[in-house]
């Protein structure tokens, strides 16, 4: 196809829109499966669910090849200099998906051995509620973090240093408690 027979079509658009949408469509995502969880989000990989239609069909065992860190499971004392270490060593930009009520707030394991809350460990950016969460679940998260990297407010937020979120009518928000994901009831 030569140079003339385009007919003058060209693609334009501002540098930052596509510079989102490459950042939106390209996320590696790390693997740090800690616990049960850990096999709601292997199976989200899996053919089923098929995460490879997001461009994420490969979990990093290198933190320098990932930008999405998705924490799956609880988080114990030990674990947490390891986990930030795992995150220092992500490129940036990168994202925190804290997927389950363990990596959320501890879960029923309310004791001195487990993190009450990844969030004090490293900044997250979507929770998926669940005890474990399923790869729906997650997957709604990932749509949810693709949602805020295309809007570009995410990066807002980390400039400002104010949580600010998406509200269902698509305007900005500043939440008084962490943002879910909201999904329906199963059938």
């Amino acid at each position: 196809m030569a140079l003339e027979d385009l007919q003058h079509n060209f693609l334009t658009a501002p540098l930052e829109d596509l510079v989102r949408w490459a950042r939106r469509a390209s996320v590696w995502p790390a693997s740090f499966g800690l616990a049960c969880c850990a096999i709601e989000m292997m199976a989200a990989g899996a053919a089923d669910f098929d995460l490879a239609r997001f461009g994420m069909e490969v979990f990093r065992n290198s933190p320098r090849q990932a930008d999405l860190m998705i924490v799956a499971g609880r988080v114990s004392q030990k674990m947490a200099p390891v986990l930030r270490q795992v995150y220092d060593q992500m490129m940036e930009p990168k994202w925190v998906i804290s997927m389950g009520v363990c990596a959320s707030t501890g879960g029923l394991f309310n004791n001195y051995a487990i993190v009450q809350g990844v969030d004090q460990i490293v900044p997250v950016d979507v929770y998926a509620p669940g005890c474990p969460p399923s790869p729906e679940t997650l997957m709604h998260a990932i749509l949810t973090l693709h949602e805020q990297i295309r809007t570009g407010e995410i990066m807002k937020r980390r400039a400002q240093g104010t949580p600010t979120h998406l509200g269902t009518d698509g305007g900005v928000w500043t939440p008084e408690v962490p943002v879910t994901v909201r999904m329906g009831t199963p059938k």
